[in-house]
């Protein structure tokens, strides 16, 4: 029988963005964290048209996002069914009833996504957090939850993970990932000519330490050259740096 997070584990409640945003997540297994702040605040500013948050889990990163952009349109594109029904009563709870839907599908499988009702072109933005791990390199964790945040379905690639979000995504639309930097070069190949004025903005747990994140912005159907933006410290005297706590509290984004 199929582990359900529901049955499973307790939800907790978690105040994001500075008590902006509450989050029910399982206490147990994948939690929600910096890595949904500054996905959705590496996003553009002003947005127009749909964007969709991939791989949404209980939706920390859309619901960010839409929290930190009043009036946008988005959808939580989550594949397994008590994640999604999280998703859902997230959107519920923090008032995006009117702006904010779940997709329940497989975002690797085309016929998923019509059946959810998720169309090739639409998107103006995508976010994503993609699970870092390939199953066949890793022993996958035993809990379910967990294993799908971190570790790709069997037989799935990163690259056929940015296909698949590419295809969601109109031309001219903007790609904005976070992941490991060591799949940078998975990730840029799988980008090569099919989008391109390309950011790249390291993220590092403590200044002189190795990027631990690689936030990557894309957009479809372009040429422009790559770019790499100054690197953003998280931690000094085991705290955020002042840069850091004002993303996590809401109060600014990421100008790259």
């Amino acid at each position: 029988m199929a582990e359900t997070v529901a049955a499973a584990t307790a939800v907790t409640q978690d105040a994001f963005l500075g008590g902006r945003l509450l989050l029910h997540q399982p206490a147990e297994g994948h939690r929600a964290g910096s890595d949904a702040i500054l996905l959705a605040a590496a996003a553009p500013e002003s947005i127009s048209g749909l964007a969709l948050d991939i791989g949404a889990g209980v939706g920390a990163a859309g619901l960010s996002l839409a929290a930190l952009r009043p009036g946008l349109t988005f959808g939580l594109v989550e594949n397994d069914p008590s994640l999604a029904a999280l998703a859902r009563t997230n959107i519920t709870v923090n008032g995006f009833g009117q702006s904010g839907s779940v997709y329940e599908a497989d975002l690797l499988d085309p016929q998923s996504r019509a059946a959810a009702g998720l169309l090739d072109g639409s998107a103006a933005l995508i976010i994503s957090n993609p699970p870092f791990l390939d199953a066949a390199r890793v022993r996958s964790s035993p809990k379910a939850s967990k294993r799908s945040a971190h570790v790709m379905p069997d037989g799935a690639t990163l690259e056929g993970w940015i296909t698949a979000c590419l295809a969601l995504l109109m031309d001219g639309g903007q790609l904005i990932l976070i992941h490991r930097p060591d799949a940078l070069p998975e990730m840029l190949a799988a980008l090569q000519r099919r989008a391109g004025d390309i950011g790249l903005l390291p993220i590092h747990p403590q200044a002189g330490k190795p990027a631990m994140r690689i936030l990557l912005r894309a957009r479809k159907g372009s040429r422009g050259p790559l770019a790499i933006a100054p690197p953003l410290v998280l931690h000094e005297a085991g705290r955020f740096t002042p840069a850091a706590d004002a993303l996590h509290r809401g109060e600014t984004l990421i100008a790259w």
